[in-house]
């Protein structure tokens, strides 16, 4: 998404000289972690952040928000969003939000390859396998659209269902792995995909059998991506006086999450 941030942080350079503003830097992740925050009131939860070009466990530790396990290829949103255009899903008003309406309909569980390595994921074996069998469903192929145990035929919205089922099943998975690793009873769910009921459901059920456990998440408002959350990020940064100069405010698209030094916290 290099266009859009050139063209935006043109316009906050010109503001910024215009009314002789402070310029203020912000990682994408870390303003969806603080609004989630924010908004819940989660002290110092494990993160599972979910969207389109992301796809992270994250934990905090001495000022850093440290990454536990990430996907090896495609983030989820990503996966979602490009299965949503194999089976001609709308994108109003979002293809992730129409796989999920579609999943809740789905009667029949596909089975689909499992990828965790370790802390990390992968989902781009995944995608090719769905897509396959989409791609046959089209084409009417009877022997690959059958349910073994039902006998009844598989439908798209099987498919969506049992995409769905997998891919959250391997997010729990390692965020249940990075809570034990850091005797944390907390998860926060942020990013576009964080949005997902059968995500926050299938996470609750997780966190349910660990002692006193608890999971935080909000609705679209403020999964998605919001100007607010930047404003923000920007602010607790500008609090502790973290400003930029004018020459140093350019555009890195490789931002990691735990390089930038959370210094408004220290708990």
């Amino acid at each position: 998404m290099g266009a859009p941030l050139q063209s935006v942080v043109i316009a906050a350079r010109t503001l910024s000289q215009l009314w002789n503003k402070p310029l203020v830097g912000v990682n994408h992740c870390i303003g969806h972690i603080e609004m989630g925050r924010e908004i819940t009131g989660a002290q110092n939860p494990v993160v599972l952040y979910v969207s389109g070009g992301n796809t992270q466990v994250i934990a905090y530790s001495k000022q850093r928000y440290r990454i536990f396990g990430e996907t090896l290829d495609i983030a989820i949103g990503n996966c979602l969003d490009r299965f949503a255009r194999t089976l001609k899903i709308p994108n109003d008003p979002a293809p992730g939000y129409n796989i999920e309406q579609m999943a809740k309909k789905g009667r029949h569980f596909v089975p689909l390859p499992y990828t965790v390595k370790g802390m990390d994921l992968s989902m781009s074996g995944i995608l090719a396998h769905v897509d396959e069998i989409a791609k046959d469903l089209f084409k009417g192929n009877s022997k690959k659209l059958i349910d073994q145990e039902t006998n009844e035929p598989i439908t798209p919205e099987d498919l969506c269902f049992s995409l769905q089922e997998t891919l959250f099943a391997m997010l729990v998975e390692i965020t249940e792995r990075a809570m034990a690793h850091v005797q944390s009873n907390q998860v926060l769910i942020v990013g576009g995909v964080g949005s997902n009921e059968r995500l926050q459901e299938m996470m609750a059920l997780m966190v349910k059998d660990r002692k006193n456990g608890s999971i935080h998440a909000t609705d679209e408002r403020f999964c998605i991506d919001n100007g607010i959350m930047i404003a923000h990020a920007g602010l607790l940064g500008y609090r502790m006086g973290q400003i930029n100069d004018l020459q140093n405010t350019v555009c890195t698209q490789r931002f990691r999450t735990d390089e930038v030094f959370v210094e408004w916290r220290d708990d």
